[in-house]
């Protein structure tokens, strides 16, 4: 006998005999519902107060309650909801003890409601203050009206996990097999190795099993971080000086920290508090990255100050020669905003910063890494721009199916090798002159505003940087540099990323003593005295003493004390000074020593 299940979670149905007693049909219940069976209570109807709790009927057969009658094979069951840590799911999710550690900024926000509140409308609202209508309730964060009404181009992330998350419930309503769907899944270009198909394995055979689909480019509907904001105006300025000096430009990566964007619903800022340059090898134009030795001291204390990376920046300005300060405006409508070369570097750093969720069935989704470019603005000023490049690009990438064009504004889409590379068809949909939606092959080129997701930028109204100074210094300081930047002010200067790199450079402080360092620099109301008392800082200031000393001796046209020849006496073997005569020991002479 088949039994239709109605319960608050959907629909299941069971197969039981009529012989069967509650407990049984209990069992079977809470099996397919992953409830504990002790909570149910079954009834005729869906009314809580006619249900009869299982403890009551547990021992009674299913044919005594005449089940096999056309009411009875409706059922309906009322449970308690199990809770978090003891509920049990099939989700192809790793399990809790091994999911990656997400941003803070990323469980902050899947905990908030993301609606967007509305006021009273005072022409179509007729209700009182303590109801709401059509016209005023809150709308959902990926409403499409509000994105264009206040010119979001791209919803944020989060907003797309809301919108995601509302189209497979109403594709699944049951709750049970909703839990059990990923909402993210990569996207990938790569022929699938190994493949179920009866054929030798890529590249000496392919099927349709194993080969990418066709792919069809779109502009991403969605964005990993919503806007850039440089905690002081101070860090772009600093970061210019080398264009200026030399007119060559300069790359940098960004490490600052993500919080709450207000100004998009459920959006993310990453708010820039450090500008590090790398080892470069720089020109008028372009830029050659060298291998950086001391990246990991830099990690360590971008680690220790509590800061991640979060995207890269590089200038792209030539002056025009009015010496007026302007620069000629390169990156327009009408030329590109991202070259397909700087495309194709944007999603290598990507792929190599992902973004860790749990809400993906491999820990990772997309990537928060920016890029952004200094660049001159339609007037002939400086302006920032920043960018981040479309997930089927960083898959493209990965899979080498695309390589940068000579034109700068296309992308090259790459040919099949038998045997060694597999290209799938690429199509982009555009508007002819005419109007209509067009779907064009991208071979054997496309234009790169495809790969492209615009990211808004900005400055503090009440600059409060997290170090007070940011001046960006270099980063092969020596002890005497040190010193000297350290005489005077002593709480302020240490309080800047590049001096406390330097510091770190030296070994001479603890790992303990290093954070109360750090702590020292990021936060202006803790005083230095318990640094002062630490050994390794005293050691360090000794260390720094000496080398300011001898070289302020040597400005002064002084010399170093020369090690001078020593002597050992050849009747008691004591090591004398090479300017004696007698030992000191025993008073022999030396001469013949």
């Amino acid at each position: 006998m088949l039994l239709r299940i109605r319960s608050k979670d959907g629909m299941v149905r069971v197969q039981v005999d009529p012989t069967d007693t509650f407990g049984t049909l209990a069992v079977k219940v809470g099996a397919e519902l992953k409830v504990d069976a002790l909570s149910l209570s079954f009834g005729t109807t869906p009314n809580p107060s006619t249900m009869t709790h299982l403890s009551a009927m547990k021992e009674q057969t299913l044919a005594s309650a005449q089940l096999q009658t056309q009411t009875w094979n409706m059922v309906f069951v009322l449970y308690d909801s199990p809770t978090t840590a003891d509920s049990v799911s099939s989700t192809p999710l790793p399990p809790p003890e091994s999911q990656p550690h997400q941003a803070n900024v990323d469980t902050f926000l899947e905990k908030q409601s993301g609606f967007i509140k509305r006021p009273k409308d005072s022409k179509f609202c007729r209700h009182g203050d303590h109801a709401m209508c059509d016209y005023c309730m809150p709308l959902e964060p990926y409403d499409q009206s509000y994105l264009e009404e206040n010119k979001i181009k791209h919803m944020s992330f989060h907003s797309y996990l809301r919108q995601r998350s509302a189209t497979q419930q109403t594709k699944t309503p049951s709750a049970g097999v909703h839990q059990q769907l990923p909402l993210l899944e990569e996207f990938h270009c790569k022929v699938k190795v190994p493949c179920t198909g009866a054929h030798a394995p890529w590249p000496e055979g392919i099927c349709t099993k194993c080969q990418p689909s066709a792919i069809t480019l779109q502009q991403q509907i969605y964005r990993m971080v919503d806007h850039v904001e440089f905690s002081s105006a101070s860090l772009i300025d600093h970061f210019l000086d080398a264009w200026r000096s030399t007119g060559c430009q300069r790359f940098g990566y960004l490490y600052g920290r993500y919080e709450p964007y207000l100004e998009v619903p459920l959006g993310i800022k990453a708010v820039v508090e450090v500008i590090v340059e790398p080892d470069q090898e720089d020109h008028v134009d372009g830029i050659s990255l060298q291998p950086w030795e001391k990246e990991q001291d830099i990690d360590t204390v971008v680690g220790v100050c509590g800061l991640v990376k979060l995207g890269m920046v590089f200038t792209d300005l030539v002056d025009n020669g009015s010496g007026t300060g302007k620069v000629i405006p390169k990156r327009h409508v009408d030329s590109h905003f991202l070259s397909s070369q700087e495309c194709l570097f944007a999603a290598e750093m990507q792929r190599r910063h992902p973004n860790l969720t749990r809400h993906s069935a491999t820990g990772h989704f997309g990537s928060k890494f920016v890029s952004c470019v200094i660049s001159g603005d339609l007037e002939g000023n400086v302006d920032v721009m920043a960018y981040q490049v479309s997930n089927s690009l960083v898959a493209m990438e990965e899979a080498g199916i695309v390589e940068a064009s000579r034109k700068p504004s296309v992308m090259r889409v790459k040919e099949s090798v038998p045997h060694e590379r597999y290209v799938p068809e690429v199509f982009y949909k555009y508007k002819n002159s005419y109007g209509v939606l067009v779907k064009s092959s991208a071979k054997p080129t496309f234009p790169v505003e495809y790969l492209l997701v615009n990211v808004t930028h900005g400055f503090p109204h009440i600059p409060s940087p997290l170090f007070r100074t940011t001046h960006q210094g270099r980063l092969d300081q020596n002890l005497v540099a040190l010193a000297h930047h350290l005489e005077d002010h002593l709480s302020e200067k240490v309080s800047n990323f590049h001096v406390l790199t330097a510091i770190h450079s030296t070994h001479v402080l603890s790992p303990s003593e290093f954070q109360l360092l750090c702590a020292v620099a990021t936060h202006p109301e803790q005083g230095m005295e318990d640094l002062e008392n630490t050994p390794g800082w005293k050691t360090l200031q000794l260390a720094l003493k000496e080398a300011q000393g001898s070289a302020n001796y040597l400005e002064k046209g002084g010399a170093l004390p020369i090690e001078t020849k020593q002597i050992s006496c050849r009747h008691c073997t004591f090591t004398n000074a090479g300017n004696e005569e007698n030992c000191e020991m025993c008073g022999l002479p030396l001469a013949d020593a």
